[in-house]
This record gives structure tokens, C-alpha cells and sequence, in this order.
């Protein structure tokens, strides 16, 4: 099982993010989708996606939890693959479609993802949730029907403190046959 985290520093010849410095005065022009819309924000080149998505956009749904990477709960889709929002460089977002926990819903309704996780108590203190959801909709995406195993291996870069895991997998099993029937 790879981590979210060991993806993302391999692909970046293993080097991590670099904090935002505060020298550090360059900036750039950012085109970007965010949750279907299109955005052209200046952003400081060491600003974080975590940093971005919060700070200058206004979702507040995606959650610094370790800042380390370790955790997941920053956990958003990047042309729908998985991504960790506080080892990313807002500037790489550039020409790239975004996803935050708040894109997942439908016209202000809850997904069916969302339902599920509510319905079979996936949450307890919900910190970790806007994670979870985000990585478990990575997963049904590219697997509409996933065996309790896959969904425990996509889960694996997710930390929770408070559920013991069995109900978030109960919630995304839920979610996958309710998207089964769906018309």
C-alpha cells in the first residue's frame, strides 16, 4: 500500500513542498479549476494548495490535520486523483481541475457518498471526514464496486482517531450500491 504522501514526493524526485517563506515575495498568475469553476488568482509560489483553497477561495471544508502529510484529512481531487492538499504548491494546480469535500455536492443536496457517511455514522468528530469523503470518491470513481479490501487499501493514507474505520467502510459500501441503482 502507497501512501498518498510517498506518490507525491517520488513524482517530485523527493523533494516535499517547501513552507511558504516569508522573503519569499515571487508570485504567479494561477488558472485553475476549483469545484467547476474556473478561477485566475495571484498567489506567492510557496502558498500551499491547503493554504489557497482555505485562505483565498473560502473552503474551509478541506482540514489541516498533521501538516505533515501523515494524516489525510487535506485529502482532495486533482483530475480526480487523489492529492494532499498541504504537501502541494498551489502553483501546481496550474490548467488542473480541483476538487474540494464542498464540490462533491449536488445543488446544495448531500452526494450519496456524503448520505452515507451521515447516515451510517462514518463520523464521529467529523475531522477526518472531508478527507475520507474525497478519497473514497477517488475510488469509486475508477472502481464503482470495490471489495471491502480495495476500499481499505484507497483508505490506507486516511487517518481516524474516533471510528475504528468500520463504519467509513461501511459508508462507502453503502454509497456504492446506492450508486448501483442510482438512475
Amino acid at each position: 500500500m502507497t501512501s498518498i504522501l510517498a506518490e507525491q514526493t517520488a513524482k517530485a524526485g523527493g523533494q516535499r513542498a517547501a513552507a511558504p517563506s516569508a522573503k519569499r515575495r515571487a508570485r504567479s498568475i494561477l488558472n485553475v479549476v476549483v469545484n467547476g469553476r474556473e478561477r485566475e488568482d495571484v498567489v506567492p509560489d510557496g502558498m500551499l494548495l491547503l493554504d489557497y483553497l482555505r485562505e483565498v477561495v473560502g473552503l474551509t471544508g478541506t482540514k489541516q490535520g498533521c501538516d505533515g502529510g501523515e494524516c489525510g484529512a487535506c485529502t482532495v481531487l486533482v483530475d480526480d486523483k487523489p492529492r494532499l492538499a498541504c504537501s502541494t504548491l498551489a502553483v501546481q494546480m496550474e490548467g488542473r481541475r480541483v476538487e474540494t469535500v464542498e464540490g462533491l455536492t449536488h445543488g446544495g443536496r448531500m452526494s450519496a457518498l456524503q448520505q452515507a457517511f451521515h447516515e451510517k455514522l462514518g463520523t464521529q468528530c467529523g475531522f477526518c471526514t472531508p478527507g475520507m469523503i474525497t478519497a473514497a470518491e477517488a475510488l469509486l470513481r475508477r472502481n464503482p464496486d470495490p471489495s471491502r479490501e480495495e476500499i481499505k487499501e484507497a483508505m490506507g493514507g486516511n487517518l481516524c482517531r474516533c471510528t475504528g474505520y468500520v463504519k467509513i467502510i461501511e459508508s462507502v459500501e453503502t454509497a456504492a450500491a446506492a450508486r448501483k441503482v442510482a438512475p
